[in-house]
């Protein structure tokens, strides 16, 4: 066996053909890593910078207040979802739900909705990632480098003889293919390592990724083999496997999308924005206790602080601000459930389909999946409940302002 791969070895490397497309293959891969790196750092550099102009931002607008409501007004708070050390491999959500947001104690579900992606074309042609390489182009290229083995023999009309002198088809087509396979894979995985090198991920994560990749070039050798076996030219072969990759590739998915999306409508973020914004704009018309009412249900701890006896208070309005919330929950709780039973029905559905398999296990790999980033708008309005709790205690009994007190104001921390 050993003395059959170093001869399909020879062979390969006489074969310009085969050559190109491997070289190829170790562009693409170190492009697709580079754009990664590239972008997972300008991420980073871009929180670092807003972290520190928030928190001067902020302590500019807390000087020289007066009252809590005025500091709760001006002060805005960053949070953000940092990207993972393995982010770079496959950028996934990142490019269409945001991931940072400046969020203040006005009502938040009309902040989170608010867009905040500076990519958004990213969100409907893709970008050229790692998870994009591994999961489309690499089959393409492996179908190039696989389909015409046999078929170009009986062309050549050596294929008898060949398999005669090897002794039996195995020991002449196995060591072929494998070695090309594993130069392929090879190519392609050398990047990523080093990438996962300078990022600092986890190995395991590396590991994880390079089986992943690896699966993915057995099945689609498993399946060049197959058709490769028919009696046929080189270009029908080639045709019939470009069909079927185009079939798995983009068909499958996007009629699988379709359906999800189809089976499971889901509110617009609009829709949420805008009847918050209607219910906040309507409070100022509305008897006082239209808003305290349902205010005091949420927070029956400040029932004995909820009289309002000016026509303004900052109480008052920060409770409209919260029923604004309120009423906007069930869509809310909507929208979040359908997106993750889209998500669970995406993730059935890609087992039809090798390319949305390996493109959604890097997305989970790199935390860059639909759950991930709706388990940073949970973190943010975990984060704006801190607020409330921080501020209200203060703002309804009307607790004398003192500035001192605001270094304890909550701070957002990501996920780790």
């Amino acid at each position: 066996m050993v003395r059959n791969l170093i001869r399909e070895t020879r062979f390969l490397a006489k074969d310009r053909g085969a050559i190109f497309w491997l070289f190829l293959a170790f562009l693409l891969s170190v492009v697709a890593v580079s754009f990664g790196v590239a972008e997972v750092r300008e991420q980073r550099e871009t929180i670092a910078a807003l972290l520190e102009e928030d928190a001067a931002d902020r302590a500019n607008a807390l000087e020289g207040q007066e009252d809590w409501g005025s500091a709760a007004y001006y002060a805005f708070h960053l949070t953000y979802a940092p990207p993972s050390d393995f982010a770079f491999a496959a950028m996934g959500q990142r490019d269409s739900s945001p991931w940072k947001h400046r969020v203040r104690m006005l009502a938040l579900e009309g902040q989170i909705h608010e867009a905040d992606t500076r990519n958004a074309d990213f969100g409907l042609v893709g970008r050229f990632d790692f998870a994009f390489l591994a999961a489309s182009v690499a089959p393409l290229l492996l179908i190039l480098l696989l389909y015409d083995l046999r078929a170009s023999e009986r062309t050549m009309r050596r294929h008898d003889l060949l398999v005669a002198t090897a002794g039996s088809p195995r020991s002449l087509w196995l060591p072929r293919a494998l070695v090309r396979v594993a130069a392929l894979a090879l190519l392609l995985l050398i990047p990523l390592w080093i990438g996962t090198l300078i990022e600092g991920a986890a190995m395991g994560l590396a590991l994880q990724a390079t089986a992943i990749m690896v699966g993915s070039l057995l099945i689609w050798w498993l399946i060049v083999d197959l058709v490769s076996r028919v009696d046929a030219s080189p270009s029908i072969l080639l045709t019939s496997l470009i069909g079927l990759w185009l079939a798995l590739a983009i068909v499958i998915p996007a009629v699988s999308k379709a359906a999800i999306e189809a089976g499971n409508p889901v509110p617009d973020g609009g829709e949420i924005l805008l009847l918050q914004r209607e219910t906040v704009n309507d409070a100022w018309d509305l008897p006082k206790e239209a808003t305290m009412e349902p205010f005091v249900e949420r927070h029956p701890e400040l029932a004995d602080h909820t009289e309002i006896e000016e026509g303004f208070e900052w109480k008052w309005y920060y409770a409209f601000q919260q029923v604004g919330d309120q009423v906007t929950e069930p869509l809310v709780e909507e929208y979040r459930d359908v997106r993750l039973a889209r998500d669970r029905q995406a993730g059935t559905a890609s087992l039809l389909s090798p390319m949305s398999m390996v493109e959604r296990a890097f997305e989970q790999l790199a935390e860059t999946d639909a759950r991930s980033m709706i388990a940073y708008e949970d973190r943010v309005r975990d984060y704006h409940a801190d607020l409330r709790a921080f501020y209200y205690p203060l703002m309804f009994p009307e607790e004398p302002y003192d500035s001192e007190l605001l270094d304890d104001l909550p701070s957002y921390t990501p996920a780790s």
